[in-house]
C-alpha cells in the first residue's frame, strides 16, 4: 500500500486504494504516558529507544475503497485557517462509481422520501395501454398521514407539461389551482382525475383500479444502503454503561430498543432475550467467559447480572435512597 505514495508521504491522484490502505503516512512521537507496564521495563533495563515513535497514519476506513479524485493540504504557511495546535491538514477524496440498488434512498419534492423495495425488469413493470412502463411506483399510504398532496398535483402538471410540450413554474403558495390543473388535463385530452388503467406487466392483466400516474422529480440522496450497511462480533464498549457503543463509525452493535424487546417477548423467545440483554450487552463477566467457552468449545455458562443494573444500584446509593 506504499507504492501509491510520494515523497511526502501523501497518496496520489488516481491511486486505487482499499480498506486499511495508508492514504497520508505519518509517525508520532511516543509520550512517557503511551508507554505501556512492559515497555517501560525493557527501556529501564535496555535504554530501548526504537519504539519511541507510534505509526498514527490516515488510513481508508473499515469497508471502504475507490480511487483517489483529490488531495488537499492546508497549512499555516499559506494562511489557511486550521484548528488549535495543528500545523498542516490534509484532505483525501476518495470517489467510487455504484449503480443504484435495492435500499438506496430516493425522495421527491415534497418530502416524499423513501428506500427502494424491489428493482424489477423493465418487462416487469406496470405498463400504460400504450405499452409505456411505468418507472418507479410509489405507495398511496405515503399520501394520506403526512399530507403532502403537492407530490400528486406535481405528477398531474407534470402530464401535462409533457403532453403539450410546456415548461411549467407554480411558486409556492401562489401556484396552480387543482381547477386549473384540472382544465389542463381536459386540455391535454388526459383524463379529469390523472387517473388511467395499468397492466400487470407479468400477467398482462389490468389492474382492479385505476392508478394516478405522471412526471415527478425523483432525487438520488446520498444514503446509499453500501455505506449502511455494518456487522460486529465483538468490540468497544461504553466505559459507564458497559454496553456496546452505537454506530457504524465507533464500530458499535446493533441496539435492541424496547420494541424490538415487545417483539421478542410476543413470541416467547426467551433465551434469545436473555442473552441479548446479558452476554451480548453489559454483562462483563458472562460474556468474557462465554467468549472463552466458545473457544474451548464447551456449553456457554448462565449469564450473570448486567452491568446497567449494577449502574442503577449505585445510583439510588449516591441518593442515599437505598
Amino acid at each position: 500500500s506504499l507504492s501509491n505514495l510520494d515523497e511526502r508521504g501523501i497518496v496520489r491522484i488516481g491511486a486505487e486504494v482499499e480498506s486499511g490502505d495508508i492514504l497520508v503516512g505519518k509517525v508520532t512521537p511516543k509520550g512517557e504516558t503511551d508507554l505501556g507496564p512492559e515497555e517501560r521495563l525493557l527501556r529501564a533495563i535496555f535504554g530501548e529507544k526504537a519504539r519511541e515513535i507510534r505509526d498514527t497514519s490516515l488510513r481508508v476506513p473499515h469497508g471502504e475503497k475507490g480511487k483517489v479524485i483529490d488531495v488537499k493540504v492546508f497549512s499555516r504557511e499559506n494562511n489557511d485557517e486550521l484548528p488549535p495546535g495543528v500545523n498542516q491538514l490534509v484532505k483525501v477524496f476518495i470517489a467510487q462509481k455504484r449503480k443504484i440498488s435495492e435500499g438506496d434512498k430516493i425522495s421527491g419534492r415534497h418530502g416524499n422520501k423513501g428506500v427502494i423495495a424491489k428493482i424489477l425488469p423493465e418487462a416487469d413493470m406496470p405498463f400504460m395501454s400504450d405499452g409505456t412502463p411505468i418507472e418507479i411506483v410509489l405507495n398511496p399510504l405515503g399520501v394520506p398521514s403526512r399530507m403532502n398532496v403537492g407530490q400528486i398535483l406535481e405528477v398531474h402538471l407534470g402530464w401535462v407539461a409533457k403532453t403539450l410540450g410546456l415548461r411549467v413554474i407554480t411558486p409556492i403558495f401562489n401556484g396552480a389551482k387543482e381547477e386549473e390543473i384540472e382544465e389542463s388535463l381536459i386540455e391535454a385530452g388526459l383524463p379529469k382525475d390523472g387517473k388511467i388503467t395499468l397492466y400487470d406487466g407479468r400477467t398482462g392483466r389490468p389492474f382492479d383500479l385505476k392508478v394516478t400516474v405522471g412526471y415527478s422529480y425523483i432525487l438520488k440522496l446520498a444514503h446509499l444502503v453500501a455505506d449502511k450497511i455494518h456487522a460486529r462480533s465483538t468490540g468497544p464498549y461504553s466505559l459507564v454503561t458497559q454496553q456496546p457503543l452505537g454506530g457504524k463509525a465507533q464500530f458499535g452493535g446493533q441496539r435492541f430498543g424496547e420494541m424490538e424487546v415487545w417483539a421478542l417477548e410476543g413470541y416467547g423467545a426467551a433465551y434469545n432475550l436473555q442473552e441479548l440483554l446479558t452476554i451480548k450487552s453489559d454483562d462483563v463477566l458472562g460474556r468474557i467467559k462465554t467468549y472463552e467457552a466458545i473457544v474451548k468449545g464447551e456449553g456457554i455458562p448462565v449469564p450473570g447480572m448486567p452491568e446497567s443494573f449494577k449502574v442503577l444500584i449505585k445510583e439510588l446509593r449516591s441518593l442515599i435512597s437505598y
